[in-house]
C-alpha cells in the first residue's frame, strides 16, 4: 500500500473516531511539518508551535479534506497559511527580510551519511551557510523553495496552495535561485 492509499485508509478510521489512525497519520507528516517549520521559522520552537497548530487545524477540518488533491498537498496549504499568520503575529522578518531568532536550528538537513568528524563539520558549515542565505529570502519565495525542493512539491501544487499561479510559483523559485547563487558566488568569492 503506497503512502496516499494508507493516508486515505487512515483519514477514513480517523473520521470514524479511531485515535489511532489519527495517531499514525500524524507521525507519517509530522517530521515533514517540523522541518518546514525550522527552515521557514528558524527556530525549533516556533517550528513545534506551528507543527502543534498545523495538525490543531487538520484534526478540527479533517471532515472538509475532499481527496481532490493528496493529503500532503493540503496538509502544506495548511501548514503554509498557518507559517503565514505566525510569521505575520511574530514579525519574523525584519525589514531587511533576515530573521529575528535566538536560537540556532536546522539541524535536519539531510547529510551524506559520513560519520567522520571532518566530514560532520563541513556538512554543518555548509548547511548553516544555506540556512544562513535561506533565511534572507524574502518570505514567499523562501516558501515557494522549501515546498519544491524540501518536499518535492510541484508548481502546479504550489501554486494551488498559495492561491498563485503556476508562473508566479516558478517565477518566485527561479528569482529565489538567482538570489542564492549570487550570494554563494559572492560567499565564495569572500572566503
Amino acid at each position: 500500500m503506497d503512502i496516499v492509499d494508507e493516508d486515505e485508509a487512515l483519514i477514513a478510521a480517523a473520521l470514524r473516531g479511531s485515535a489511532y489512525a489519527w495517531e499514525k497519520l500524524v507521525k507519517h507528516h509530522e517530521s515533514r511539518i517540523y522541518n518546514l517549520g525550522l527552515r521557514l521559522t528558524g527556530n525549533s520552537s516556533d517550528a513545534m508551535d506551528l507543527t502543534q497548530e498545523v495538525f490543531l487545524g487538520v484534526y478540527r477540518n479533517l471532515h472538509r479534506f475532499r481527496g481532490d488533491a493528496k493529503f500532503s498537498s493540503w496538509l502544506f496549504r495548511i501548514a503554509h497559511n498557518k507559517a503565514v499568520d505566525l510569521n505575520r503575529r511574530k514579525r519574523f522578518l525584519t525589514t531587511g527580510g533576515s530573521f529575528i531568532g535566538d536560537e540556532p536550528a536546522l539541524d535536519s538537513y539531510p547529510d551524506d551519511g559520513s560519520d567522520e568528524p571532518d566530514c560532520r563539520l563541513l556538512q554543518q558549515q555548509h548547511n548553516d551557510r544555506i540556512r544562513s542565505m535561506l533565511s534572507q529570502l524574502p518570505f514567499d519565495q523562501r516558501l515557494v523553495v522549501e515546498l519544491k525542493i524540501y518536499h518535492s512539491q510541484t508548481f502546479e501544487e504550489i501554486a494551488q496552495m498559495q492561491d498563485i499561479s503556476e508562473n508566479t510559483a516558478k517565477t518566485r523559485f527561479y528569482t529565489a535561485l538567482r538570489k542564492l547563487k549570487t550570494r554563494m558566488e559572492e560567499t565564495h568569492d569572500l572566503s
